[in-house]
């Protein structure tokens, strides 16, 4: 017999990965919370203001949730505004709530309001005006019911384990670095043993892959910068991330100068080139250099980011290279290689 499986949604409805359960529990807290609050303080109506806010304000981080309540508040207060000042000269009548909706849009546009706050000021005004027209303080009500929700969002967010992503920087981070020194061996290699234009295209390839890497990293750096910030944990954490930064705005140079060091012996190999005196003594250096690379890595727990970097040990470059004289149809890649290593040489040890 054939299992039945349950229908799935369709791909746009879906997204890449689950959120959190942390933050599913602390958004459900939030909006029991932001409830029973608003109906304990202001009884006269349902607090729905006061739970879409929380709903809403709870971020993966604090800073993000301090961004959205900032964002829903002014949404809603000048929301309002519009709609009783509309209210105040206009009769009650259905084309009166289609014309603030008109103006909320117009208004969020001339005063380039985020997304979240322009599209928050029609829905605040037409609510107001559809639901509260006729009951005496309903708007100053939706105010305070709507901060009530934001403020508890806030709070909420602190409180319960306030998410920290230094993981997925530190990660993509560690990645990159290993790529790179993965590549500089790569490149010693070809250096050292006769490439096929095949493998030559491959190798290029590879390297062209480092700026996606690069970019993957930035981006969790600038998220695991983005968790710190307002985040009442982030001394335990500063140091680490700080680390993974400056790591990375050392390795972010190197990326261009091994895509470029690609690309030059890309363009100019050919069979002779193995034959240089000098040629694998670069490789060599090529292989140090990658050595040193992977013992710069993310800070983890057995080496703290205080510790000092342990390149030290053997670094590339410390003794005179001596460079024979190269054949006339070498001379430019064998210089441009020597170049770029001592660049490399300079982001490994920080200078």
């Amino acid at each position: 017999m054939k299992r039945l499986r349950a229908p799935r949604l369709p791909t746009f409805l879906r997204a890449p990965s689950r959120v959190p359960l942390l933050q599913v529990v602390k958004t459900s807290v939030a909006t029991v919370l932001a409830w029973v609050v608003a109906v304990s303080l202001l009884p006269s109506e349902l607090p729905i203001f006061a739970a879409i806010a929380a709903l809403l304000v709870v971020q993966p981080s604090v800073n993000q949730s301090f961004g959205k309540a900032v964002e829903r508040s002014v949404g809603v207060i000048a929301g309002v505004v519009i709609a009783t000042l509309i209210g105040l000269f206009a009769s009650n009548q259905a084309w009166v709530i289609l014309l603030a909706i008109v103006v909320s849009i117009f208004f969020g546009w001339a005063f380039r309001l985020s997304p979240g706050s322009a599209n928050q000021v029609p829905i605040s005004a037409m609510l107001v005006l559809a639901l509260g027209a006729t009951t005496p303080g309903y708007a100053v009500d939706r105010i305070l019911e709507t901060l009530i929700g934001a403020a508890l969002g806030v709070i909420i967010n602190v409180l319960i384990v306030p998410p920290v992503a230094l993981g997925p920087a530190e990660r993509d981070v560690g990645l990159l670095t290993s790529e790179l020194a993965a590549s500089l061996e790569r490149l010693a290699t070809a250096l050292t043993a006769p490439q096929s234009r095949q493998q030559l295209d491959g190798l290029m390839i590879q390297a062209r892959l480092l700026r996606p890497m690069r970019d993957a990293a930035e981006a969790s750096v600038r998220n695991g910068e983005e968790s710190l910030t307002l985040n009442p944990r982030k001394s335990a954490h500063r140091t680490r991330l700080e680390y993974t930064h400056q790591l990375l705005a050392r390795l972010s140079p190197m990326v261009t100068r091994v895509i470029g060091m690609t690309r030059a012996l890309h363009d100019h190999y050919d069979d002779s080139l193995v034959e240089e005196p000098s040629i694998h003594s670069i490789a060599g250096e090529l292989r140090r250099a990658a050595h040193d690379l992977r013992l710069l890595g993310p800070v983890s727990a057995n080496r703290p980011a205080d510790e000092p970097t342990p390149t030290a040990e053997i670094p590339v470059l410390t003794a005179p290279l001596t460079i024979a004289r190269p054949h006339p149809e070498h001379w430019m890649l064998i210089g441009s290689l020597m170049e770029d290593l001592r660049r490399i040489h300079e982001e490994i040890v920080g200078d």
